[in-house]
């Protein structure tokens, strides 16, 4: 018999759950029917299980990757996936709360690269991810063919030839990409750099899905994350997708959000707000954002901080012309504050109930974050209710769903990127 993740606690208001009850078991297996088949990107319902497999070969990697150049700050250069989740797993799990082991670059900018550049002091005191599926990604190459030139001209300057150059600017860098050299450019760079490791984005693992790909979990074990820990966050990870693909609501609380945000837009709501409560959850904002505008490819949901949200959002979220649902994520508190934290809580709350339909998600901590065990459940569940919510809303309305989930896919992004090519941008590309 499954039992609920005990890391995260929801509690919801307004919907009426029981008018799903005889639905629930098609909205599973609906999910449950692509999960983990080849073209339906959903190969991260059983990616933490897969990658407890591989934990020891990615502490080892990462040992090597800091001894080969004795640096002790990790870059990471990606966009999108590769940077929020990975910035979103910092945060909620407590690392890198300084920012000083860790550090993005994602910008295609003089002033921006000049900021890095600035908190770097000097590439060569610092190693670099590169990570890309495709290992073509504009922004991305833009910023490692800048940095490898950097590093080559460093090296150079203190003496070496270009070949033992290259060769010490190569030990700075670590690919994550697709392990196949065909559809991989940067696998293939990587290939003929010697660049150490075999680092992967996994098959049919969407970016916004991706908190427990390689790019997201070897930042964690550099920025300090113990064994222990990463184990445990991988296991109850796997335990929420065990209990997502569950038909009994009692214990699937992922089920239970996805159908709360369909029940909204069934019921004719079209804003909606989720807030997160704690600095911890600065980054987890910018990558629910990608999760909501790439999954549900709706851009009136409002994704914020609390309290700092709370003043300037509170003036259109109670006026009652306006019609919202609420969601908010809290942290259980165990610190000096607690008192006021959770009265805070309590009064937020209470306004949220009256004013719309509302859940209120609370997640252990520890320390200067989240538990494992709740980081983990937190970011599986948020995957599994995004994909449930498009489910759900077909299923309710009688309508056929795709060949491929649209929770999963971003065909529109294209239209962007094509206009990036035919050589309107050079990556790498010094101005004159």
């Amino acid at each position: 018999m499954l039992t609920k993740n005990s890391a995260v606690k929801t509690s919801f208001s307004g919907v009426d759950f029981s008018k799903y009850a005889s639905k629930t078991s098609e909205f599973v297996k609906e999910l449950a029917s692509r999960a983990n088949k080849k073209g339906h990107f959903l190969n991260w319902v059983n990616l933490p299980s897969e990658q407890l497999k591989r934990v020891d070969e990615l502490y080892s990697m990462v040992e090597k990757f800091k001894n080969q150049t004795g640096v002790s700050k990790l870059c990471v250069m990606g966009i999108g996936g590769s940077k929020h989740t990975v910035e979103h797993m910092l945060g909620i799990n407590g690392l890198n709360v300084r920012h000083d082991v860790v550090d993005f670059y994602s910008d295609v900018d003089s002033t921006s690269l000049n900021r890095f550049l600035y908190r770097l002091g000097d590439v060569t005191k610092a190693n670099y991810m590169i990570a890309s599926k495709s290992g073509s990604t504009f922004e991305t190459k833009d910023g490692f063919l800048r940095v490898q030139t950097m590093l080559i001209d460093a090296y150079k300057a203190k003496g070496q030839s270009q070949e033992e150059a290259e060769k010490s600017a190569a030990k700075h860098l670590i690919a994550v990409t697709d392990a196949n050299s065909e559809k991989s450019e940067l696998r293939r760079t990587s290939i003929a750099n010697g660049w150490l490791g075999d680092l992967f984005i996994h098959d049919d693992v969407g970016g916004r899905f991706s908190a427990f790909d390689d790019h997201a979990l070897f930042t964690l074990i550099w920025a300090g994350m113990k064994k222990d820990d990463l184990v445990k966050m991988l296991k109850s990870a796997q335990e929420i997708s065990e209990l997502a693909l569950s038909d009994d609501l009692e214990v699937n609380d992922a089920l239970k959000e996805g159908i709360f945000w369909a029940d909204a837009k069934l019921n004719g709501i079209e804003a909606s707000v989720h807030e997160y409560m704690g600095s911890m959850f600065e980054n987890t904002v910018y990558w629910h954002a990608q999760m909501q505008n790439e999954s549900v490819k709706d851009t009136l949901k409002q994704v914020a901080k609390v309290p700092d949200a709370m003043h300037h959002s509170a003036e259109a979220h109670f006026n009652p012309a306006n019609k919202f649902v609420f969601a908010l994520t809290v942290p259980v508190d165990n610190g000096v504050c607690a008192e006021n934290a959770e009265a805070y809580i309590g009064a937020l709350t209470k306004s949220y109930e009256i004013t719309g339909n509302f859940f209120k998600e609370e997640v252990e901590t520890s320390g200067m974050g989240l538990t494992p065990e709740a980081a983990g459940a937190m970011s599986m569940i948020r995957a599994y209710a995004t994909v449930y919510q498009e489910i759900v809303e077909a299923v309710m309305q009688g309508k056929e769903l795709p060949e491929v989930l649209d929770s999963v896919l971003q065909p529109h992004v294209e239209f962007y990127k094509k206009n990036l090519k035919g050589g309107v941008v050079v990556p790498g590309r010094i101005s004159k």
